[in-house]
């Protein structure tokens, strides 16, 4: 996996993607976000990784579900397996993006203090308080989708914004 052997000295911007289980929504957003990333010619800017608060899907890949809205979208995603956020995860990313305020709480217990503003959850991008449904329990893996597309687009917007 490129988020776990490579050297993050180089890349500009460093995004971990973080939910439940890393087969559904962080999936989804590290996917999605590649897309805009690389659409406009700045995938050697970026890493894009994701990752779990929980060990429960450590080892599965993508869900179908997920796999499924991203084929109906035309976003690539290559096979991939969860993995789970590491306290060392704080030093390598710039952001630690939640899904939820589960995530939020478990991602603080991880990673302990967040002393350099690095973590986040991915709606407030869009000045939304609110947190993305989990398809898991929902089966919309279309509103999470749009949730997610939101979000990743007003963190792209507020990450390459010229000033």
């Amino acid at each position: 996996d490129i988020c776990v052997i490579l050297d993050l000295g180089d890349i500009m911007i460093k995004i971990m993607f973080v939910c439940h289980g890393n087969i559904c929504r962080s999936t989804m957003a590290e996917f999605v976000m590649k897309h805009i990333v690389k659409k406009n010619g700045l995938e050697n800017d970026f890493l894009i990784c994701s990752s779990a608060t929980s060990t429960e899907e450590i080892g599965s890949g993508t869900h179908w579900g997920t796999k499924k809205i991203l084929d109906e979208m035309g976003i690539p995603y290559t096979k991939r397996q969860a993995v789970q956020l590491n306290k060392s995860d704080y030093e390598k990313y710039d952001f630690i993006i939640g899904m939820d305020s589960a995530n939020m709480r478990n991602i603080n217990r991880i990673v302990g203090y967040d002393r350099d503003n690095k973590i986040h959850k991915l709606l407030n991008f869009a000045h939304i308080d609110r947190d993305v449904a989990d398809p898991w329990y929902t089966r919309d893996f279309k509103t999470t989708y749009d949730d997610v597309l939101l979000g990743c687009q007003r963190l792209f917007e507020l990450l390459t914004k010229k000033n």
